[in-house]
């Protein structure tokens, strides 16, 4: 798609053509007009039949495949030189020559700058995923801290999102954590409210932070409006860099009170010095001179990349972060650490410095394309001496080691597959398990869960929870609950075997096992279900807790198979009792906020005329919702702001009316 400034390339019409996107088109060659008998051309030949087109400008191409699957996006300087260096095998690397061979098609977008190409790639990258490329798996966004100007008493907040509300930002921290804390210190050295604006309006009296001097109380007047505005000048100064005039002023006045014998005012000034201390204090490597700038290095083992970030803001350290992007393995340091910082600033604010571990083919183009994308000068340096190379080096011994933990997790993962595969007698390492049970308290909020495992640990993000909706169930049948859950869940698959295409139009990943917590009923229910809709190939097993639910002493039960046992201390048991203990453990998680939404929920929402006035007349007037449910009529007409009419209306919700 082109965007603001590109030129979509424009090339003779081939004989196959169709548009794919405002700007940008695909382009098939066939060797014959006659598409139906023929089979598509694929690999240099398709490709050089395109370069006799192109123009010699900058540009993004992408190369598909026969099904139009993106292989690959790549930017050039020259869109012509570029891909003829594809039309033809020879001395490209194993995955450059398998992506060749692939090629069925390509499409064009033409950039009036190198450096709009640049950023036109990391976008596309990162939204059509092509299997070629180096692609950054972990896309959650980063808190910031916000001080709010949209109100006469700015609050302090953690923020994560689009940037849409009027104030000051302040990040990004590497988690949430990280935020939470600093936040924390914050709150007692400047004593800025967190409140919402609607608590903020409606108090009366101050709230406990005030009293545990987490706030100043501006809500009720107990400070000043100037002085609660000099509080907010002074945290902004402090999150911009100029801790140390901050800490400076504060010292001064807790010395002149001392002086002056006010010694409670004193501590005061005392106590916010000490948490600005917290602050920095548990910051680890704070730099003297960097002021603002984000660290990246890489490192490279067993077939495996990971690129740890660091984050440095008003000279201090706001955390790290380890990535490990998809790469094949014929790439090297350098072409992994360009595309995966195009790609993370995609939809980022670049600081003022990024330092490297490793030199990129063009840092100058690289900084032309952050500097494009933040409106200022961004520089970007691989230092070889001083502070700055120890901020690297000290990111890359972090790259380091969290790579050796992520081979070593992986290859102790892998043997436990494999002996999960031999215990079970599947056919090979199962890549895929999902794990599923129930959670209800005496039938009540019911909540199906099912969580993955795979070749990397738990792959939360494909969790998934069933809010179990049927309405014919009765409360407290597992078994029902579990057919619901598994009616549900492999439906899609069976819809995607047949169709190609999920009803929600996504992918379905097929299991490799399915893992049931319960015994012979429940695994005889979720048998009834998959051999029902067909997907009877998929092996299943359930795990029944020992006797006093000890773990330990679990049977098994397959169908077709004995229930047997495991060892007290084989691997694979301690690895299905932590499969089944984090399936409990998210079925509970989600029970339980579905039990405290129903809570909150009261039944004079559902009355139709009932707004929050009339709400709050009723529980003032009546103490609780269940007095109001019991109220005679005449009762109900008695209570204020209620009319004879919704004094009926009232009554009839919560009584039969039998004329």
């Amino acid at each position: 798609m082109a965007g603001k400034g590109e030129t979509p390339l424009r090339t003779p019409q081939p004989r196959h053509r169709r548009a794919t996107g405002a700007g940008s088109f695909r382009m098939n060659a066939d060797s014959t007009s006659d598409a139906a008998t023929a089979p598509a051309l694929k690999g240099p030949g398709v490709i050089a039949d395109f370069v006799t087109r192109l123009p010699k400008g900058p540009g993004v191409y992408r190369m598909l495949n026969e099904e139009g699957e993106v292989l690959y996006v790549g930017k050039a300087r020259n869109l012509k030189a570029r891909v003829s260096n594809y039309a033809r095998f020879g001395g490209q690397s194993n995955r450059i020559a398998r992506m060749i061979s692939e090629t069925a098609g390509m499409e064009f977008v033409s950039t009036r700058t190198e450096t709009e190409a640049l950023l036109l790639e990391a976008n596309l990258i990162k939204r059509l995923r092509p299997r070629f490329n180096v692609l950054m798996r972990d896309d959650k966004s980063f808190p910031y801290i916000l001080i709010t100007r949209d109100h006469e008493a700015p609050q302090i907040v953690k923020h994560r999102g689009a940037r849409n509300r009027k104030g000051d930002y302040f990040g990004p921290f590497a988690s949430a954590g990280a935020v939470n804390r600093t936040l924390n210190a914050l709150q007692r050295a400047f004593l800025l409210r967190s409140c919402t604006d609607s608590v903020y309006e409606s108090r009366t009296r101050p709230c406990l932070l005030f009293q545990i001097k987490r706030c100043s109380g501006p809500c009720t007047g107990e400070i000043s409006p100037a002085d609660y505005g000099k509080l907010v000048e002074e945290a902004e100064a402090f999150l911009s860099g100029k801790s140390g005039a901050v800490r400076q002023d504060l010292s001064e006045l807790m010395e002149a009170a001392s002086r002056a014998m006010e010694f409670e005012r004193a501590a005061v000034y005392r106590d916010r010095l000490s948490a600005l201390s917290h602050v920095q204090g548990h910051q680890g490597v704070n730099p003297k001179g960097v002021e603002e700038a984000d660290v990246f290095a890489v490192h490279q083992e067993g077939g495996q990349s990971c690129v740890q970030v660091f984050f440095f803001r008003t000279g201090q350290n706001w955390g790290n972060r380890a990535y490990f992007p998809k790469a094949d393995k014929s790439f090297g340091p350098e072409e992994v650490l360009e595309s995966f910082v195009a790609q993370f600033y995609d939809d980022k604010q670049p600081p003022r410095l990024v330092l490297l571990s490793h030199d990129l083919e063009d840092e100058a183009l690289m900084a032309e394309a952050l500097a494009t994308r933040a409106g200022r000068k961004v520089e970007v340096a691989t230092p070889k001496r001083g502070e700055k190379r120890e901020l690297v080096e000290h990111a890359l011994s972090n790259a380091k080691e969290a790579l050796g933990r992520r081979l070593a997790e992986s290859a102790s993962q892998g043997r436990l597959l494999d002996g999960l595969a031999d215990t079970l007698g599947l056919e090979g390492r199962p890549e895929r398990i999902e794990v599923y049970d129930n959670s209800h308290i005496m039938g009540t909020n019911p909540v199906g869960a099912m969580i993955v495992m795979g070749e990397e640990g738990f792959a939360k993000g494909q969790y998934r929870k069933f809010n179990i909706k049927s309405a014919a169930l009765t409360p407290g049948d597992d078994y029902a609950m579990m057919r619901e859950v598994l009616t549900r869940r492999f439906s899609r698959l069976v819809k995607e075997r047949e169709e190609g295409v999920s009803d929600k139009g996504e992918d379905v990943p097929e299991p490799d096992l399915v893992v049931i917590d319960g015994g012979p009923g429940q695994l005889a229910a979720a048998r009834e279900v998959m051999v029902e809709l067909g997907v009877d190939d998929i092996p299943v097993i359930s795990v029944a807790k020992g006797p006093d639910r000890d773990a330990g002493l679990e049977t098994f039960h397959m169908p077709g198979r004995e229930p047997f046992k495991l060892p007290p201390r084989d691997p694979v048991l301690y690895f299905i009792q932590r499969m089944r203990d984090e399936a409990h453990r998210f079925a509970i998680g989600s029970h339980r906020a579905r039990r405290k939404k129903a809570m909150g929920q009261n039944p004079l929402d559902e009355i139709a005329g009932i707004g929050p006035t009339r709400k709050r007349a009723l529980l003032h007037h009546f103490g609780s919702a269940k007095a109001v449910s019991r109220a005679a009529l005449e009762d109900l007409q008695a209570a204020p702001g209620i009319s004879s009419a919704m004094a009926r209306q009232i009554y009839d919700h919560f009584h039969e009316r039998r004329d």
